[in-house]
């Protein structure tokens, strides 16, 4: 199963370091979270004049765990310090549903990284032609050609929740 927590922002990478390594000499036993990781999304970003393809964090905030038992979990991660708590409903640690799991699958894939996608505006219509956006037009709320950059609403976390993903624009027709 898998379980979020949430973390303040921008320390998402020094959690995940915490939670794969040794700390205060205790170990996170193995049998207990067997992955802890953090969903990114490639964007291309200009510097010094060229544009250049850098990783952003697809929920800021938010670390994703590859656990077993919800209660064994909670008592392993007492050992890292800056967490600020699972996410849960009313008193009960709640997994990712299935879909939302599938979600970050098939956008970031093993290495949960979603990668650019490239496509063209037809019209008012955005046809992705290849990429992790490739199927999912319907999702996509707003482009911004110029930066490079869609804005999806997906269903993650219990709420409607804004990312950014890279979408690059070959063409534009009327």
């Amino acid at each position: 199963m898998w379980y979020v927590i949430q973390v303040r922002t921008g320390t998402e990478e020094d959690i995940v370091k915490k939670c794969r390594n040794e700390y205060r000499g205790e170990k996170i036993d193995r049998r207990v979270l067997q992955d802890c990781f953090i969903p990114y999304a490639e964007h291309k970003r200009k510097i010094d004049g060229k544009w250049r393809t850098v990783k952003k964090v697809l929920f800021p905030g938010y670390v994703f765990l590859d656990g077993g038992d919800a209660g064994a979990l909670y008592m392993e991660l007492k050992k890292v310090t800056g967490l600020t708590r699972l996410l849960s409903v009313g008193d009960a640690v709640v997994p990712l549903t299935e879909k939302e799991m599938g979600f970050i699958m098939r956008f970031g894939g093993t290495d949960h990284v979603v990668g650019m996608s490239e496509g063209i505006i037809e019209g008012s219509r955005v046809q992705v032609l290849s990429g992790p956006l490739e199927g999912m037009e319907t999702m996509i709320k707003r482009v911004d050609r110029h930066k490079r950059k869609a804005w999806l609403e997906v269903e993650m976390l219990g709420e409607i929740r804004e990312i950014q993903v890279g979408l690059e624009i070959a063409v534009k027709t009327l």
